[in-house]
């Protein structure tokens, strides 16, 4: 079973299936982790992107994906098994069918260490719309 995370205030928590909690990164010293490593190395592919579009507008079989992407079923089969790894998506098993479902809580790792460097954007962009605005007066 694949662990889960947990935001309390700058850190992220991540529980075992036992239940033990691991420390995996403070805002500080914002690493990388492995379950986040996953995530970023099933993103960096613009199929799986899409089909992560497609899986936020419904659940789908490996048949309904299938139909929505020129490549063969063991292409898609391995696209979703990377996103599987990245904690991404989840399968569930209905009778003999695999329904995909995006996983939100893996999303939200990736948006949460995104997250960490928005101030250092905010800073960079007060400071050009300050030139701009200087410049301007001259």
């Amino acid at each position: 079973m694949t662990p889960k995370g947990v935001i309390i205030s700058d850190t992220l928590w991540c529980f075992s299936v036992g239940g033990r909690r691991q420390q995996r990164f403070k805002n500080r010293s914002m690493g990388v982790t492995p379950d986040i490593q996953s995530a970023f190395r099933a993103l960096a592919d613009p199929t799986r992107r899409q089909i992560l579009v497609h899986l936020s507008q419904r659940d789908m079989t490996i048949a309904q994906i299938v139909d929505e992407f020129p490549v063969s079923r063991n292409a898609v089969k391995k696209h979703l098994t990377a996103l599987e790894e990245g904690q991404l998506i989840r399968v569930e098993s209905r009778g003999r069918e695999r329904l995909n479902k995006l996983e939100p809580v893996g999303l939200k790792f990736v948006a949460d260490w995104f997250k960490y460097f928005d101030h250092f954007w905010d800073e960079k962009l007060n400071s050009l719309k300050q030139v701009i605005e200087q410049s301007e007066k001259q």
